[in-house]
């Protein structure tokens, strides 16, 4: 049996959020409330000894990012004593001029910067982790299209935004292309809610939600998922 591997998984931040229906103190200080978020994911990442961190993309709501919470992100994922994997979502984008390509970001962080699925082997946990990120945002193409894992014994992981099952603008995912891609876990973002972890032939996927609601259309219990992957198995716990 391949080794089990624990993961945290979390998405759709929307740092930054203009909050614009609140007073610009309160803005200000919701945005405040967001940038603690990162500190939490850091702790909880040590508290659960993850192998794994993967954010599925919209940690920030827009192009436009304060400097305080760049930094803040950039610190807090540095703070993270394992391998962190981000794919841009379409709030996020990847463009020469974005967050993403601008900060200098730590040595444990890998941004997936391109179109087309990029591949990162990770030796030392036995795994693959596969990603791409939104250059634009709105992409009317499946990114998993086609796309089949090599049967080399080793564990992979793929973390993406996108929308299953979704016709439209948003890297519309099938579930057909998931059962056909033979990855062991599919973490994927752009739905606010938690989805538990579900099942496509051998493949499991999962959204988290977003961490923190913005809006009274996201009410409810909000957090990341820890996730404890084994070959034939996936436990998912939504940590608040």
């Amino acid at each position: 049996m391949k080794p089990m591997l624990n993961i945290i998984h979390g998405a759709d931040f929307h740092l930054d959020s203009p909050f614009s229906g609140l007073s610009p103190e309160r803005a200000a200080q919701r945005r405040g409330e967001q940038r603690d978020l990162l500190t939490r994911l850091a702790q909880l990442a040590r508290e659960k000894q993850a192998d794994l961190v993967l954010l599925s993309g919209d940690l920030m709501d827009g192009e436009t990012v304060y400097r305080e919470t760049a930094q803040a992100l950039s610190q807090a994922l540095g703070g993270i004593p394992c391998p962190v994997f981000l794919a841009p979502g379409n709030h996020d984008c990847y463009s020469p001029s974005s967050v993403y390509a601008t900060l200098d970001w730590p040595e444990n962080v890998h941004i997936f910067t391109s179109g087309d699925l990029e591949a990162v082997e990770l030796p030392q946990l036995g795994c693959v982790v596969h990603g791409r990120a939104f250059q634009a945002p709105r992409e009317d193409a499946s990114p998993l299209a086609g796309f089949t894992v090599p049967q080399d014994g080793k564990v992979h992981l793929m973390v993406l935004h996108g929308q299953v099952d979704g016709a439209g603008d948003y890297a519309p995912i099938s579930q057909e292309d998931i059962a056909a891609s033979g990855l062991h876990y599919l973490a994927l973002g752009h739905v606010h809610q938690c989805s538990g972890v579900q099942r496509e032939g051998t493949t499991f996927w999962a959204y988290p939600g977003c961490p923190e609601g913005r809006g009274f259309d996201e009410l409810g219990q909000k957090g990341v998922l820890y996730v404890e992957l084994e070959e034939d198995r996936a436990q998912a716990q939504l940590l608040p």
